[in-house]
């Protein structure tokens, strides 16, 4: 690490977009949270369809970044955000965007799924099966090219979403290999290279350069500095996706195999220790990349919301209780899946998720089967994901203490750990500052869970018997993936 950097107290700005919040935080350049700010992502109405209002996001860039310059000696900024999103630009940095940044969770019309599932690709150009709503890079720009062809073909290039905003400080187009790999289906990180329906739609001028996520792309556009107050010298790095960077803030940590299984609203399971052959695509598993560009095995499932159909209201704030998870492995109490519209890794369960056995009738037993149901879910990624040995657990389900146990009671001959940072993946983000001058591990904090208080042997007989039930009627088999024309 250099150590002359780290003494005079330089700091780094990373710009985190997810879904439903968006977050600029000061970063020490080891990871370490300064001071966060956040605001509400907010979606607009069409036409043309559902949209991010990246007008009243840049406004809001702009200025807090003006304002962090002022409280910290921020010397750099990095991108980053989720990866189910893309923007067609016109040339000039200061065009919002050619046509809307479409909303991921609407439905596209039949004909553009219909239209788009047989120019897909394989597996291995996919990294995913084809997923719900408006998922995918290039599936929003096929939407984009069927319902504005001209806008498309006036445009100059399509960004994926942490690259926009790196486009918007820096006016340099670019893009980064975790973000294209994060199921945006325009780049094969096997074979290194775009996509047939790149070249197949005309949209190899679309792409930009590729450069690595730690990549100074050159510094913030002078006029947009003058305007805002931001300081001229701020460089500006290409960044990534987000799951990948909170797997690298493990992977700086000296653990390059790590596998992370990150909580909130998706399940996220990453490991690069993966075999490719045991990726799935119909049980949620996925072809992802680390910053480096090395395949990374995947898994996705809608965790958060499975969580919440469980646990109901009341219970927000309560810690879940280990003794009724006792109860319901001695009574046979189950919450089974899939309670949402998302199959996860039990193709055919959307919506018909269901509760067997003596009823959880208060809000205090809804919140230890949810936690118990979560943690079932977590080991079903891990154990898809193949790995046997250590495991590191983050986000929001850490939250309550008993889930990060059960995990590991469920695991009772592998190691897991968990980290309690709500910052994961801006630390990750801050990380890349030193990654080509970084020669001892990243600090980390991890600990172990407490141990299982309860029966091991009737938890173990439990989970048996819960995955037996969540096989059974005939919808744990594959089945031909979402959005495709034999749906």
């Amino acid at each position: 690490m250099d150590d002359g950097r780290k003494a005079d107290g330089a700091r780094i700005a990373v710009f985190d977009v997810g879904k439903t919040n968006i977050k600029l935080s000061a970063m020490t350049f080891d990871g370490v949270l300064a001071e966060s700010l956040s605001v509400r992502n907010e979606v607009r109405p069409g036409p043309p369809w559902r949209h991010h209002d990246l007008k009243g996001i840049s406004d809001w860039l702009f200025g807090s970044l003006a304002s962090l310059c002022r409280h910290h000696p921020v010397e750099k900024v990095v991108t980053t955000g989720h990866g189910s999103a893309g923007v067609l630009v016109n040339a000039d940095p200061d065009d919002t965007s050619a046509l809307p940044m479409i909303d991921y969770e609407q439905d596209p019309p039949p004909a553009i799924l219909d239209g788009y599932a047989p120019l897909s690709g394989d597996f291995l150009d996919r990294g995913s099966t084809i997923m719900l709503k408006a998922a995918h890079q290039a599936r929003q720009l096929y939407w984009m090219q069927q319902a504005e062809p001209e806008r498309v073909a006036q445009a100059r290039w399509y960004l994926g979403l942490p690259q926009y905003w790196a486009w918007r400080l820096s006016a340099v187009p670019s893009a980064e290999t975790t973000v294209l790999s994060a199921q945006s289906h325009l780049w094969n990180n096997v074979r290194k290279e775009w996509t047939p329906i790149v070249e197949g739609q005309g949209w190899s001028r679309l792409m930009p350069p590729l450069h690595p996520a730690w990549k100074t792309l050159g510094p913030i556009r002078p006029d947009l500095a003058r305007r805002y107050g931001i300081p001229e010298k701020l460089s500006v790095l290409t960044g990534g996706h987000d799951s990948s960077l909170n797997l690298y803030r493990y992977q700086a940590a000296g653990m390059p195999d790590a596998c992370v299984i990150s909580t909130g609203t998706w399940i996220v399971g990453m490991c690069a220790a993966t075999p490719l052959d045991a990726l799935d695509e119909n049980r949620a598993m996925v072809l992802n990349s680390d910053v480096t560009g090395r395949p990374v095995g995947g898994v996705l499932t809608m965790g958060g919301r499975e969580f919440s159909h469980v646990a109901g209201h009341g219970q927000e704030g309560e810690a879940a209780d280990a003794a009724l998870v006792s109860l319901f492995t001695e009574r046979g109490t189950f919450a089974l899946p899939s309670f949402g519209d998302d199959d996860g890794l039990f193709p055919g369960s959307a919506g018909r998720g269901r509760f067997e056995g003596p009823s959880a009738e208060t809000p205090a037993k809804r919140k230890a089967l949810a936690v118990l149901y979560a943690a079932l879910l977590t080991v079903e990624c891990i154990d898809a994901l193949n790995e046997s040995g250590l495991v590191a657990l983050d986000g929001t389900f850490l939250r309550d203490p008993l889930y990060a146990t059960l995990v590991a009671a469920l695991r009772p001959t592998a190691q897991t750990v968990y980290n309690l940072d709500s910052y994961g993946t801006a630390s990750g983000a801050a990380l890349l500052v030193e990654h080509e001058t970084r020669h001892a591990p990243a600090p980390i904090e991890l600990s172990l869970p407490a141990a299982y208080a309860g029966d091991r042997e009737a938890l173990a007989a439990y989970a048996l018997r819960w995955r037996e039930l969540a096989k059974q009627n005939n919808f744990y088999r594959a089945r031909p993936a979402k959005g495709t024309i034999d749906d």
